[in-house]
């Protein structure tokens, strides 16, 4: 199984992924059996971007079968069927896009057992491509070359398995349309709402930037610190004076973590950060390693330095790491406040009715990503105003 950051640290125009998104919950998805199961969760998209009418607008339901491990993609008739290289038409793409309806909302569904994205596009189609094993090649809007780097795009993130649905709103590899999620079910929670006029504030906030402001694309998206870091666009050692800070800090004093329901004491030894309970040690992380919380601070799925790494990782991205020597702290007035400030992620939170975004891979520690998850009949996604 893919983790989230491998997802970041891996994909690209020519690579298949064979599980996107699958963080911590969605790992946890996979094991846990809902109380009722049901054979498919009924989609519902409502279109109020008051930018772009139903019949420019596009859907996508890509990404597992996890009954057998198929890369799969839903039909027009909401079928879950594998990819295939069959599917590449003359152009070399596989053309998997849906209409939204003439008028009103659009419906469709998730078939049981399927974790994966649901892609949007506004205006042109997004281009898939079925590699050679029918591995999927997904978007990768980062990258200049990739075929459908022009076209306005976004999308959701899925696990429905056993009659329960985990999914959240994401900005972990860019931000483009605002989405905001809805589950009718045992609790019906909402998140991924932005304040009146939040797409404009946070381009406005990221373009003020003036170590951000490249990462802006015009008014079509804007891409993530870590990709941009890739693409040249981001600086490779922005967050290189913060990490020696902390690293620092704590060759003098003990620091205390608490994950999985453990209480864990690290200090740093020479370029290690050493703790006890059985954690791995960490090595001195790279700007890179902060950004996509992998390299040094990779988050293995074992639940002793996977949860620690991820309260490190949140902790060098939140720049609370030098104001406490206990994490995670739960108060995001705290956040971003050190320096340098991870304006990308400031922008996306600031931004959001609930204070929730997904702006970097482990935004989930503390409970500060906009994420959902029910037992539930309806999965509504709004493409809300721009």
């Amino acid at each position: 199984m893919l983790t989230r950051r491998s997802v970041l640290t891996a994909t690209s125009a020519a690579l298949a992924l064979p599980l996107l998104g699958a963080t911590p919950w969605q790992a946890q998805a996979m094991r846990t059996q809902g109380a009722s199961a049901q054979a498919a969760i009924r989609l519902r998209f409502v279109n109020r971007t008051g930018a772009y009418d139903n019949a420019s607008i596009h859907f996508y339901v890509v990404g597992t079968n996890l009954a057998t491990g198929e890369q799969s993609r839903v039909t027009p008739e909401g079928t879950l069927v594998p990819v295939s290289l069959a599917d590449n038409g003359a152009d070399g793409y596989a053309d998997y896009a849906i209409p939204f309806s003439s008028s009103g909302d659009t419906l469709s569904q998730i078939p049981a057992d399927m974790s994966g994205r649901i892609y949007f596009s506004l205006g042109d189609k997004l281009k898939f491509k079925v590699n050679e094993g029918n591995a999927l090649a997904y978007p990768a809007a980062w990258v200049e070359s990739d075929p459908s780097y022009g076209v306005l795009h976004d999308c959701v993130e899925f696990t429905y398995k056993s009659g329960r649905i985990y999914c959240n709103t994401t900005m972990v590899d860019m931000f483009s349309v605002p989405l905001s999620i809805a589950l009718t079910g045992e609790q019906s929670p909402t998140t991924g709402t932005l304040v009146e006029g939040g797409r404009a504030k946070i381009f406005s906030a990221v373009s003020a930037s003036p170590d951000f402001a490249s990462l802006v694309v015009d008014d079509r998206r804007i891409i993530a610190p870590g990709h941009g870091l890739d693409a040249g666009r981001f600086s490779t050692t922005y967050f290189d004076t913060y990490i020696d800070q902390v690293w620092s800090k704590y060759a003098g004093e003990p620091l205390v973590v608490k994950a999985n329901n453990t209480t864990f004491t690290g200090r740093v030894s020479g370029d290690q950060f050493v703790f006890d309970g059985g954690v791995k040690a960490f090595s001195r992380p790279s700007t890179r390693d902060v950004l996509f919380c992998d390299g040094a601070l990779a988050a293995p799925n074992d639940g002793i330095t996977g949860p620690v790494a991820a309260v490190l990782g949140a902790g060098f991205n939140r720049t609370t790491l030098l104001a406490s020597a206990d994490q995670p702290t739960g108060d995001p007035a705290g956040f971003y406040q050190g320096s340098p400030v991870h304006a990308y992620c400031k922008a996306m939170h600031d931004n959001t009715v609930d204070g929730k975004a997904y702006g970097f891979a482990f935004d989930d520690v503390g409970g500060f990503a906009s994420y959902v998850e029910d037992n539930a009949s309806e999965m509504a996604v709004t493409l809300t105003p721009f």
